[in-house]
């Protein structure tokens, strides 16, 4: 038997609404021997907050693109921005710091090459912060003076 591609469907537990929702799927779900589903159950993972995002972008990028050089030159937030990636995004999927298992870092171009394909918007709530965290180290030893981002609202 071949059944036709079975949609990703996440189900948060908040009750038992919600339990008896997750049973009476599993109750109807189409089986096939060659195309088994997998089922996994864990507690939620917390995606990055677009407020982190903000505050990165007018905070650390900010403060490190206007009192860092290197190789006696200094470079754009979108710049650094990419160079952190390459550094500090986790190299593999880890549960507690990416939102997904198919998160990876690179991939590779038809010529082999590898291109970053990973982002900051992949990591969960606590990636995000281990992320910030290495900004600031990695500022720290250039010199750079971090000021707080601005409140948004």
């Amino acid at each position: 038997m071949t059944r036709p591609k079975f949609e990703q469907r996440k189900l948060l537990l908040r009750g038992q609404e919600q339990v008896d929702r997750a049973i009476a799927l599993l109750r109807n779900i189409p089986l096939d021997a060659e195309k088994p589903l997998e089922v996994l159950v864990r507690e939620e993972v917390k995606a990055r907050k677009p407020d982190q995002n903000a505050r990165m972008w007018a905070g650390p990028l900010k403060d490190v693109a206007e009192q860092c050089w290197s190789d006696q030159r200094q470079y754009s937030v979108e710049i650094w921005h990419e160079y952190f990636k390459q550094q500090f995004l986790p190299d593999e999927y880890d549960p507690e710091l990416c939102k997904d298992e198919a998160y990876r870092k690179w991939d590779f171009d038809p010529g082999g090459q590898p291109v970053l394909v990973g982002s900051s918007a992949d990591l969960t709530v606590k990636g995000f912060a281990q992320y910030m965290e290495k900004i600031h180290a990695f500022g720290g030893q250039m010199g750079v003076e971090f000021h707080e981002a601005p409140q948004r609202g």
